[in-house]
């Protein structure tokens, strides 16, 4: 049954939790694989659905759920040798929540029901809070609480704004289920006043969880405090099931006919994203902060394709898709920087492509993808969306399109640059172990093969998941 695809990874973390570490590990890499073997057959239609009150297989959902699961596949592999050569306090900690955190995930990717979809957000936040904490420091404490608190506060607004959903529902002249399949049927029907006061306070609460600006503040600190296998999973993963939130309400307000309204603030919020992390990037002294701020502008340049239409929102899950695949691979790449220079600061790490050749490669390559340039999918995925808002007439939103791109790239460039060719200032620490270099590299693969050819089932679900709110490939 389709439940399986979160029940599994769920009820394996609980158990993980009080295992030794050598069987949680092998729990860890067991559950990865079963629940890409189910992500694959919920794609067939083979696994049906017994709760269709709360959740169903729906186009957006399963590219979230696919992506979800394939990149925990990698980090996985990867995590198996990480936690054998960091210091880890309580590794079955580890191990538990990071299979909950894929369950919980999951359960988002499946969801129907507004508060079902909510309930399993928030649980993302209370599962994967551990995973910030696990190195006990005083910077990692902070972080946690930041992420609690800060989090808490958003998806308190959120679950505010599902309230405000159903109150938009006139129960003596419609009866049907509270799921968005079925709302969207009567969403002409509904009370517009009731579901904009509802957007508001969706986009401000998954908005907080996604990482838009000004909502942002706990993202840096999480993802930069986090064992880099969770940074991977919290970048790659996380914000596109706070995305998934937004994007079913904007659904409902397109065909309500309120689609200029949610549109209008997902525009706002995208460039205010894209330029406040296009600023605290530059002359960023952390590298894992510098690619928790690029986090926070791709988030932004989501929200900016689907506030767009057009062409823009195939863009923009173009640009979903890509950016969970090169950030996780940076995430990873970050990781075995780390473990060989045994620091995160920035003028402490010069020399990168001669002591440590192999991760210098993929982080040089996620470099180059993170900032738009061929051979990797943000290229097209970027081109899509400003190219969609000169033709819907936008021409000073794809100005600062343009230049938060350009202003995000250079903060990066710079910093990239420095630690791949500067003087090392520090010694080198240990060797690279096949285990942690390899996933990385075929995450920056997978990217780069789904440039240049798509399968036509994802190719046909993207369509899918556009169409409903107008969304286009053509001119």
């Amino acid at each position: 049954m389709l439940e399986l695809i979160f029940l599994l990874p769920i009820l394996t973390g609980l158990a993980a939790l009080f295992t030794p570490p050598n069987l949680g590990r092998g729990m860890l890499l067991a559950a990865a694989l079963f629940h890409l073997q189910l992500t694959a057959m919920a794609w067939l239609g083979d696994l049906p659905v017994y709760t269709k009150d709360f959740f169903s297989v729906e186009p957006v959902g399963l590219l979230v759920l696919l992506v979800t699961s394939f990149i925990f596949l990698c980090i996985s592999v990867y995590a198996i040798c990480y936690v054998r050569e960091t210091e880890m306090p309580n590794e079955s900690v580890f191990h538990g929540c990071m299979l909950l955190f894929l369950g919980t995930m999951s359960m988002v990717s499946l969801a129907d029901h507004p508060i079902v979809l909510w309930i399993a957000i928030e649980a993302t936040t209370l599962v994967s809070a551990p995973l910030i904490f696990l190195h006990r420091s005083r910077e990692a404490l902070e972080a946690t609480w930041k992420y609690i608190i800060i989090c808490s506060v958003g998806i308190a607004m959120a679950l505010l704004g599902c309230f405000f959903i159903t109150l938009s529902i006139d129960i003596t002249k419609i009866d049907v289920p509270l799921t968005f399949t079925s709302l969207n049927l009567v969403a002409t029907q509904l009370d517009p006043v009731w579901l904009k006061a509802g957007f508001i306070f969706i986009v401000i609460g998954f908005g907080t969880k996604m990482g838009l600006a000004p909502m942002h503040t706990w993202l840096p600190d999480a993802h930069s405090e986090a064992p880099s296998p969770a940074s991977a999973l919290l970048s790659g993963a996380l914000l596109n099931c706070a995305f998934l939130g937004i994007y079913k309400a904007h659904t409902l307000m397109y065909l309500a006919g309120l689609g200029a309204f949610s549109s209008n603030l997902l525009i706002g919020f995208g460039l205010t994203s894209m330029l406040v992390a296009g600023i605290f990037m530059v002359k960023q002294p952390d590298y894992k902060r510098m690619l928790a701020y690029s986090s926070i502008e791709n988030m932004g340049v989501i929200a900016f394709g689907v506030g767009i239409g057009g062409v823009a929102v195939y863009g923009a899950i173009l640009h979903m898709i890509h950016h969970s695949l090169i950030k996780s691979s940076l995430f990873l790449s970050a990781g075995n920087i780390l473990l060989g220079f045994n620091t995160k600061l920035v003028e402490r790490i010069g020399n990168l492509a001669k002591f440590l050749p192999k991760s210098f490669v993929s982080f040089f390559a996620g470099f180059v993808g993170i900032s738009g340039l061929p051979p990797f999918g943000l290229f097209i995925s970027e081109l899509f969306i400003l190219l969609g808002a000169i033709q819907s007439g936008h021409p000073f939103f794809a100005a600062v399109f343009v230049f938060c791109l350009l202003l995000v790239m250079a903060g990066a460039a710079q910093i990239v640059t420095d630690m791949s060719f500067s003087e090392n200032v520090e010694e080198v620490h240990g060797v690279e172990k096949y285990l942690r270099v390899f996933p990385p590299y075929i995450l920056l693969l997978t990217s780069i093969i789904l440039t240049v050819w798509m399968p036509t089932g994802l190719y046909t679900t993207i369509l899918n998941t556009i169409k409903i709110i107008g969304g286009t490939i053509h001119g």
